[in-house]
Formats: C-alpha cells, sequence, structure tokens
C-alpha cells in the first residue's frame, strides 16, 4: 500500500479526533496502519501451514492461487484447512466481502472452532462490521485459552468504535501474554496517538520499532509520530530505515504539507491544555478476563484522571 495514503488516513483520523472529541479510527484501519485488527496472506490462524503460498507482493501468483483454492473449496466447502486459507488468498486479491463470507459460512459449519472464530472476526472488522466483529471475538478464545492475536483484533475493532480505553486494555492483555510484541506495541502507540497523548505514543512505537521483529509498518507508524510532532528529520531517518532516502523526503514532506494545511498536530498538542467537556458516552467495558498490570508497562499506563 503507499504510504502517503495510510499517513493521510492517519491524519484525517487525527482531525476528526481534535475537531469532534470523538475518535472515528476507521479510516486508519482501512489502510492498514493498526497492524494486528488487519490480517494479509502470511497471517497465522491455529497451526495452518502455507508454505505453499505466493509471495503477497506477487499479486498474478496470488491470484492463480486464489483461483485453485477456489475450486478446492467448492469441492469441500466445510473443510477449514480450505477455507481458512481460500479466505486469506481471498483477501490477499482484494476479495473482503466474499472472504467474509467464505469465513462465515464456516463458522456456521464450526461454530465452537476457535480458530475459524478468530479468523471470522478478524475478517468482520475488515469490511467494516464492527459489532458483529467484537461479538465473534469475544467468543474466539476462551479465559483458559487465551490468544494474543485475538486481543490485539479486539483492541482494533474497539479504536475503530472509539472505545480507546477499551482497546488500550486488550492491548495490554496481549502483551501480558506476549511482551514486547512489535504490531501490538505499534497498535497501543497509535491509539495513545489518536488520544492525543504523543509523548506516549512516541516512546511506545520507539519500542516497538526497536524490536529486531518489527516491520516496515511499525517504523512508518513511529516515523508519523515523529513528524505530528514536528520532529521531521529524525522521522526522516526513520522513514530511511524502510524506504529509499529520496521516498522517504518525499513522504515527510507530503506529511509535513498535511500537517501544515489542517494544523492537526498543533490541535492535539493543546488538547489537553483545554478545558474538557462531560464525556458523551461512557466507553463499553470488554468483557475478557481480568488481567494484572504488566510491570514492563507502567511507564506507559494512562495518567489517572
Amino acid at each position: 500500500m503507499n504510504v502517503t495514503v495510510q499517513t493521510a488516513a492517519v491524519i484525517r483520523a487525527l482531525k476528526q479526533t481534535v475537531s469532534a472529541h470523538v475518535l472515528t479510527v476507521a479510516t486508519v484501519v482501512a489502510a492498514g496502519t493498526l497492524l494486528a485488527g488487519c490480517q494479509k496472506v502470511s497471517d497465522v490462524t491455529g497451526s495452518i501451514t502455507r508454505s505453499s503460498e505466493p509471495a503477497p507482493n506477487d499479486p498474478m501468483a496470488m491470484r492463480r492461487y486464489a483461483e485453485d483454492l477456489g475450486r478446492r473449496y467448492d469441492a469441500a466447502p466445510n473443510d477449514k484447512a480450505t477455507a481458512l486459507r481460500y479466505a486469506r488468498a481471498l483477501r490477499a486479491t482484494g476479495q473482503a466481502e466474499q472472504a467474509t463470507a467464505v469465513l462465515q459460512r464456516a463458522a456456521a459449519a464450526m461454530p465452537n472452532d476457535l480458530d475459524v472464530l478468530g479468523a471470522y472476526g478478524k475478517s468482520l472488522s475488515d469490511v467494516g462490521r464492527l459489532q458483529e466483529a467484537a461479538n465473534v471475538l469475544e467468543k474466539a478464545h476462551t479465559p483458559e485459552r487465551p490468544n494474543w492475536s485475538i486481543y490485539s483484533a479486539q483492541g482494533s475493532v474497539a479504536d475503530k468504535l472509539g472505545e480507546h480505553q477499551a482497546a488500550q486494555n486488550y492491548y495490554r492483555a496481549a502483551l501480558q501474554i506476549a511482551p514486547e510484541e512489535p504490531s501490538v506495541m505499534s497498535n497501543l502507540g497509535l491509539s495513545y496517538a489518536l488520544t492525543r497523548q504523543l509523548p506516549l505514543a512516541e516512546e511506545t512505537l520507539r519500542r516497538a520499532s526497536a524490536n529486531p521483529r518489527a516491520d516496515g509498518r511499525v517504523r512508518q507508524n513511529l516515523a508519523l509520530i515523529l513528524a505530528l510532532q514536528g520532529k521531521f528529520t529524525e522521522a526522516e531517518e526513520v522513514e530511511r530505515q524502510v524506504l529509499s532516502p529520496q521516498e522517504a523526503a518525499t513522504n515527510i514532506a507530503q506529511i509535513r504539507q498535511m500537517i501544515a494545511q489542517s494544523n492537526t498536530w498543533r490541535d492535539i498538542q493543546n488538547y489537553d491544555r483545554k478545558p474538557q467537556g462531560k464525556p458523551t458516552a461512557r466507553p463499553r467495558q470488554p468483557q475478557r478476563p481480568s488481567v494484572s498490570p504488566d510491570p514492563q508497562l507502567s511507564a506507559l499506563d494512562l495518567p489517572s484522571r
């Protein structure tokens, strides 16, 4: 996905936050910036091997692969492995609605299968059926078998719904199972940013970016948060870890231009100094196993108000 499209979507969401005091992050997640809520072809759903899957950057091979899986699926629509692989391939070729339909059928046939429910819930989130996604994901793991990737997906859905404290609780629960997992840390950092806590977002994303397992999207998220604070030189240096020098310079210049046009970053930085009205609604609390505070995350906890 084009990097500029991603960053523009984040800035638009941040601008909505400041102007409306109600966070809408659907554009952020639709752009693929929140990592764990958005599956790609290489996502792990259960223990199914995918050694034969083509690289996601080879669209022709992926389309042929999807067509082949479609024939297998037609022959055995209730086969779990085939359904999950076919849904992943459909989503990798831009057919998210069809992928959701495949997973809906699989979930109806296997209503107690946690792998299927997890994939279905994430797919529902991707196509914007958020409340359905929340309901399905709640059933996709149990207190006895908690799954960090499901917690992270639940956090992504909660962020899309504007329930950011709940989202951050989900991310923290995920991190208790998978400490320092960079995709979850990145989502937590963006959630802080989208609630106008840029220094906390930066600290969290720095930790995520420093992890050897962090991918380019994590570093691009860090670069964006740096740019939103006016740290353009450092933001460009971070972008160069992912992009060519020319692409990094162009991307940061475009971010700078968007910020200058909207004054979004200044509004966000000044937000905590503005008088705040009463909240319009109390966030729905996540129904999940209770978790004790993670001492590794104590520095990142939201301040008590």
